[in-house]
């Protein structure tokens, strides 16, 4: 059986670009708004995988089926419906910060917030930093 090639990759598109693109100001500024903490937590500067997701860093996961896969530390997507956040959520003591964070929703690997109004940005600041440590 071949190997299913994965969608969501590194790719050279313009992260400016993506942002400026945004149509929503509130959206552009809070995408703006998270490049910024969380480039400031990996040290990393933001690159876009596939066409609207914007990550920091790389990581070779490996399944418990041996199966690799490159992945950024961190990263976000201003999604139509909200602002999506990729692997910030299952650092250690996230559990606690969730609790201060404020209004959210939350998938398995994902955090999704409205905009940044909703929440605390110095709890949001907090689970992106200890999601980059997490990571590297």
């Amino acid at each position: 059986m071949a190997k299913a090639e994965l969608k969501t990759k590194k790719t050279e598109l313009s992260v400016d670009d993506f942002l400026n693109a945004i149509k929503d100001d509130t959206v552009r500024a809070d995408s703006i708004a998270i490049v910024k903490m969380m480039q400031k937590a990996t040290g990393d500067k933001p690159k876009m995988w596939g066409s609207a997701i914007i990550g920091f860093g790389n990581v070779l996961i490996t399944y418990p089926n041996g199966r690799e896969l490159d992945w950024m530390k961190i990263g976000f997507s201003p999604r139509k419906a909200n602002l999506t956040l990729y692997g910030i959520k299952n650092a250690a003591g996230q559990d606690a910060l969730l609790k201060k964070l404020g209004k959210y929703k939350e998938g398995k690997g994902c955090l999704y917030i409205n905009k940044l109004t909703d929440v605390d940005t110095a709890v949001l600041k907090k689970m992106i930093e200890q999601g980059a440590k997490a990571k590297a």
